[in-house]
């Protein structure tokens, strides 16, 4: 807690704001963007690293906070206070931190897979600034950023050379795809199943709980798209500038509201069963790489170059 006192003492409403926007760089809004926009635009097999990448970090990110529950700092030294714009997205427990893994997972996952110089020095900046505004905020101690950047750098540094070597081929794709299916199938059962302790925030659990039924969905959404891709629809990520733009920013639209405006439907549907989130990121996912890619012969034929 020290290192988080001295930070609490040079705060200031200037740099509350800049750490503020740096932290939002770690959302899973963020991960979503840069994902589509490397899948859509840029690189198929980029694009399938960079989203196994957040899905596997998500798995031991959420394992590991409720296997821990490790209590927020503010929770665990009452006298400690946190920047108040932070609070909203600080919820769950604290160990380890999920900006930090997302952060360190997406930019150093895209300075690992891409050439240019620039492209790499932003990266690597982000992915550690944002991990220390996450300490500058107060929501997260040293422990916290310092073992999920350590997970995160560990998965893209197992990842990057099997998809480097083998591409999207089967013999890489279905292993990798079934072994993050079942983690994420045992992380379900492991939340629904394990006697937790009577003095687990219940909060905490539910939302553990609502976090593992949407990671199942996602996870086989990707094992589907997949296959999809590889037998029937063989997209290509090239267009114009132009049809890039509009092919991101209409399917990123779509996404959303598959993601986000489907949830009330699925809530009627399933009663309130947090099962709903399972079949809403699986269509989530199934659209991202199963639908929309069927578009993108449209958006190749923008005028411009490509």
């Amino acid at each position: 807690m020290e290192l988080l006192y001295f930070l609490e003492s040079i705060r200031n409403p200037v740099l509350d704001v800049i750490m503020q926007a740096i932290t939002n760089l770690g959302s899973e809004i963020i991960f979503l963007v840069l994902g589509m926009l490397m899948f859509w635009c840029v690189d198929k097999r980029q694009g399938y690293f960079i989203l196994l990448t957040g899905f596997a970090g998500t798995y031991i990110n959420q394992f590991l906070k409720i296997a821990c529950r490790i209590p927020r700092p503010w929770i665990r030294d009452p006298s400690f206070t946190i920047v108040e714009s932070a609070r909203a997205g600080a919820t769950g427990y604290s160990f380890p931190s999920g900006h930090t893994q997302i952060a360190v997972g997406t930019f150093g996952g895209l300075a690992l897979c891409r050439r240019e110089t620039w492209l790499r020095v932003v990266c690597l900046v982000l992915a550690v600034l944002v991990p220390f505004s996450r300490m500058y905020l107060g929501v997260h101690t040293p422990a916290d950023v310092g073992a999920a950047a350590l997970c995160a750098l560990c998965l893209i540094l197992l990842l990057w050379p099997l998809f480097q070597k083998h591409g999207t081929a089967p013999r890489l794709m279905l292993p990798v795809c079934g072994v993050i299916t079942v983690l994420g199938l045992s992380f379900l059962l492991f939340c629904t199943l394990y006697p937790f302790p009577a003095d687990t925030d219940p909060v905490n659990l539910a939302e553990a709980v609502k976090n593992a039924y949407s990671l199942l969905g996602a996870l086989l959404g990707l094992w589907v798209i997949w296959v999809l891709d590889e037998r029937l629809i063989h997209f290509d990520t090239k267009a114009p500038l132009l049809g890039q733009a509009v092919k991101l920013l209409a399917g990123f639209v779509l996404l959303l509201f598959i993601m986000e405006g489907t949830k009330p439907l699925f809530h009627l549907i399933f009663s309130g069963h947090p099962m709903a989130h399972t079949f809403r990121y699986f269509l989530t996912v199934l659209f991202a790489g199963g639908v929309w890619p069927l578009t993108f012969r449209w958006f190749a034929r923008f005028p411009g170059k490509r």
